[in-house]
């Protein structure tokens, strides 16, 4: 709930407050001007209603009544104020504890991510894994060719420099349909 909305149910309930104050104090007024009117009748057995004094209190009577409506529909109106406040106030308390618990998944969520991301990249990983596993086992295997026709080849130039002979290169014989004959010479 915001600040705002405390504020105004709190100056809301203010004024309804001032009001029942006043409708209070008007109902005593009125409780009194009922009595007076009451004992006055009772004391005075004759009591033969005077015209202007009758019709001033006639007129004070109904201003009463008057204002007594007014503040009766004030009193409504803020109630009908308090009344849609409450309902803002219990829609705002749903979206809060809807949003509070959406905001504590989330929260899960992301204490999770790390995890899903490892499990993700591990997945991904283990191919990748096998294929430079499978390239350097086929490396270690292509090296050891290469130490072994290094080392052949070094015996064989070894042995052709201690027998003194240089003999040419030549080229490989070509056969009768144009390929190159792969027999030694």
């Amino acid at each position: 709930m915001s600040q705002t909305d405390r504020d105004t149910i709190q100056t809301l309930s203010v004024e309804a407050s001032k009001l029942r104050q006043e409708l209070q104090l008007r109902d005593q007024l009125v409780q009194q001007l009922s009595q007076e009117l009451f004992r006055l009748v009772k004391g005075n057995a004759n009591f033969m209603p005077q015209p202007e004094v009758s019709d001033r209190h006639t007129s004070q009577l109904q201003a009463l009544r008057e204002q007594l409506l007014a503040v009766e529909e004030q009193v409504m109106f803020y109630q009908e104020q308090m009344t849609t406040r409450d309902t803002e106030i219990y829609q705002l308390r749903q979206t809060v504890q809807e949003l509070s618990d959406r905001s504590r998944m989330l929260e899960q969520v992301v204490q999770e991510l790390p995890q899903i991301y490892r499990r993700k990249f591990e997945e991904r990983m283990a191919p990748v894994r096998e294929k430079v596993a499978t390239l350097q086992r086929e490396n270690r295997k292509l090296q050891a060719e290469l130490q072994s026709v290094s080392y052949r080849l070094a015996l064989k130039t070894r042995n052709a420099s201690h027998s003194g002979i240089d003999l040419p290169n030549f080229s490989p014989p070509v056969s009768p349909s144009g390929n190159v004959s792969t027999t030694p010479v």
